[in-house]
């Protein structure tokens, strides 16, 4: 890696947009983002977006969500934003039946996630609780809330994408919760897809660390923590097991989403995509 940590979020480009020929991608369908006020959410809202498709951006922060919409609409896409705490039933019920009014639900993508570092003997169980609610609760909630606006679309055909993690494959110390609930992505993913018959596809999406907020936030204590330069937390500590020396972006992040709605994935079924530089699969 070289030259100095840029710890501010990437801009996204149309250019940069993984755009498709999908007989879907059109106005009249629509897509839920969770997570949209920034990162990966943000992101995707405005890959589909750009690829034509009206997306609902549900999130707790209000100014970041709003600030999508307008982003989305300079990408010459339409995007929609709701405010929704994904702990609360009444406000993800509030969330889906906004964005059935905007069209045809076809697309659910769920993103949000926080994140909590501490070893299991001292988790805070009200951050366990948390985690739980908002990173596999809520999923499984707008999947049940979105599968039958799905099932009652004109042929049936839609798709769940879960963003979980390499920590979906393997687990790391002080993260217990993370890993729990990244894996039961996978679980809920596959269970989805089960219950699909072949029209009703999900996917689960799998990366090392991305160039978020939530990852760039942490480079600077590590960094002091340990002692050595922003840099080298980056290099040796987040992508050490990484072939590639380099976060992946956000709209990189997106377009796996873009691809996995798309009709090119259409057996990828209860499948997970695992792009993580190398740190799951190779060894030296």
């Amino acid at each position: 890696m070289k030259g100095k940590v840029d710890l501010r979020e990437p801009v996204i480009r149309k250019k940069d947009v993984l755009i498709l020929e999908d007989g879907h991608f059109k106005p009249a369908n629509v897509c839920i983002v969770t997570g949209a006020a920034s990162g990966i959410g943000r992101a995707t809202t405005l890959a589909m977006a750009a690829n034509g498709v009206k997306v609902l951006c549900a999130d707790v922060d209000e100014a970041g969500g709003e600030a999508t919409v307008k982003m989305a609409q300079k990408l010459g896409g339409h995007a929609q934003f709701c405010r929704v705490d994904l702990t609360r039933d009444e406000q993800m019920e509030a969330c889906v039946a906004q964005a059935a009014k905007l069209g045809a639900i076809k697309f659910l993508a769920n993103i949000a996630g926080i994140q909590h570092i501490d070893a299991i003997e001292n988790f805070p169980m009200a951050k366990y609780d948390l985690m739980q609610a908002i990173m596999l609760r809520a999923p499984f909630c707008l999947a049940k809330l979105v599968i039958p606006h799905i099932r009652k679309s004109r042929d049936g055909i839609g798709a769940v994408g879960n963003m979980a993690s390499i920590h979906a494959h393997i687990t790391t110390i002080n993260k217990p919760v993370y890993n729990i609930v990244k894996f039961g992505l996978r679980g809920l993913t596959q269970s989805i897809a089960a219950e699909g018959d072949g029209k009703i596809r999900s996917f689960s999406i799998s990366t090392g660390f991305i160039s978020t907020p939530l990852a760039l936030k942490q480079i600077p204590s590590q960094a002091e923590q340990r002692g050595i330069t922003p840099e080298a937390v980056v290099r040796d500590v987040m992508l050490g097991k990484s072939r590639i020396k380099e976060m992946m972006t956000p709209i990189e992040a997106a377009n796996l989403f873009v691809f996995g709605f798309s009709q090119h994935s259409r057996f990828l079924i209860g499948g997970d995509l695992l792009y993580d530089g190398g740190i799951v699969k190779t060894y030296r």
